[in-house]
C-alpha cells in the first residue's frame, strides 16, 4: 500500500469568549479560503464556539448534533472539505469539550469528548470515556484535544496509535502568560517533545491547530493564546504557524500519510526492536 500526501489546512483561528455567531462566521470563512487554496481537510482549534474556559460554557453550549456543529457540517459540505474542529457540547446535564470530524459531503463521522481535561476546567467540562478512529480515503484518523497531548497523558495517543492511527487531529487552545514571548520560548518541549515521542515510535503524524486572541472571562482572563500550530511526523515538524496573538493564518501543509502495516501484538512487537521498553509509564 503507498502513502498518499494529503493537503491539511491549519486554520489557526481568532477565538472570542463567549462570542460563538463570531467564531463561526470566522470559521466559515477559513473552511472557504482553505478549500480556494486546494486542501483537503481543514483542523480548526479546541472550543471554537465559546472559548476554552469561558463561562457560557455552562450555559449556551449546544448538543452535537446541533446548530453549532450543523453549521460546521453545512461548510464542510459547501466547500468540498473535510473538517476537524472543537465545539462546547451539551449532553443532558454534562458538558463536554468535545470535538467533531466532519466528512467532505457533511456527516459527523467521528465525535470525541476531552479526556486529561485541566483541573481548572473541571467546573465547566465532564471528562470523556472512550478513544475511536475512523477510516477515511486519507487513512485512518484519530482525534485527540491539546492537553491530551501532555507528557503525563500520552497513554491517550498509544491507544489511537494501537487503533491504528496513521494521521491524529488536535483541536487545541494553548496558552501563556500575557507578559510571555517567542525569546523567551513558553512551550519549550511542552507540545513538540510528546508529538515527537508518538510520530517516532508508531510512524504517524499529529496535526495541531491552537486559536489566538486574548483570553476575556474565566480562570485564564488575562492569559493569550498565540498561535504556532505544529505539524509533526517521524522526522521532525513538518509545518508550523506564526506565534502572536493576533496570527489568525491558515497554514497549509502537504502532509505525506505514513503506511503503517503493524496491528494488534505486531505494533508491540515493533516497538520493542525499537528498543521501547512498555513497562515505562511514556
Amino acid at each position: 500500500m503507498e502513502s498518499k500526501t494529503i493537503k491539511i489546512g491549519m486554520g489557526q483561528l481568532l477565538v472570542e469568549g463567549g462570542e460563538p455567531q463570531r467564531n463561526l462566521d470566522r470559521a466559515a470563512d477559513m473552511t472557504r479560503k482553505a478549500a480556494e487554496k486546494g486542501c483537503d481537510m481543514l483542523l480548526l482549534p479546541e472550543c471554537l464556539d465559546l472559548g476554552w474556559l469561558h463561562p457560557t460554557a455552562l450555559t449556551e453550549s449546544q448538543p452535537i448534533p446541533g446548530p453549532c456543529s450543523d453549521r460546521l457540517c453545512e461548510e464542510a459540505r459547501r466547500n468540498h472539505i473535510y473538517v476537524c474542529a472543537g465545539l462546547t457540547e451539551r449532553a443532558g446535564p454534562k458538558v463536554y469539550n468535545s470535538a467533531v470530524f466532519i466528512s467532505s459531503t457533511g456527516e459527523i463521522l467521528l465525535k470525541y469528548r476531552k479526556i486529561n481535561e485541566l483541573v481548572v476546567a473541571h467546573e465547566y467540562y465532564s471528562i470523556g470515556t472512550c478513544l475511536s478512529v475512523v477510516e477515511t480515503p486519507f487513512g485512518m484518523i484519530g482525534v485527540s484535544i491539546c492537553a491530551d497531548n501532555y507528557i503525563d497523558g500520552l497513554a491517550i495517543g498509544h491507544v489511537l496509535a494501537r487503533m491504528g492511527a496513521q494521521l491524529i487531529l488536535v483541536p487545541s487552545a494553548w496558552t501563556v502568560d500575557f507578559s510571555a514571548t517567542i525569546e523567551g520560548d513558553p512551550y519549550g518541549e511542552k507540545w513538540l517533545k510528546p508529538f515527537s515521542i508518538l510520530a517516532r515510535l508508531y510512524n504517524l503524524v499529529i496535526v495541531s491547530t491552537t486559536s489566538v486572541g486574548v483570553i476575556v472571562g474565566g480562570a485564564y482572563e488575562g492569559k493569550k493564546s498565540v498561535g504556532q500550530s505544529l505539524a509533526v511526523g517521524k522526522d521532525g515538524i513538518l509545518a508550523r504557524g506564526i506565534y502572536n496573538e493576533f496570527a489568525s493564518e491558515l497554514i497549509v501543509a502537504d502532509i505525506r500519510i505514513p503506511h503503517r502495516p503493524e496491528k494488534g501484538t505486531a505494533i508491540g512487537e515493533m516497538l520493542r526492536r525499537q528498543g521501547y521498553d512498555p513497562s515505562s509509564p511514556l
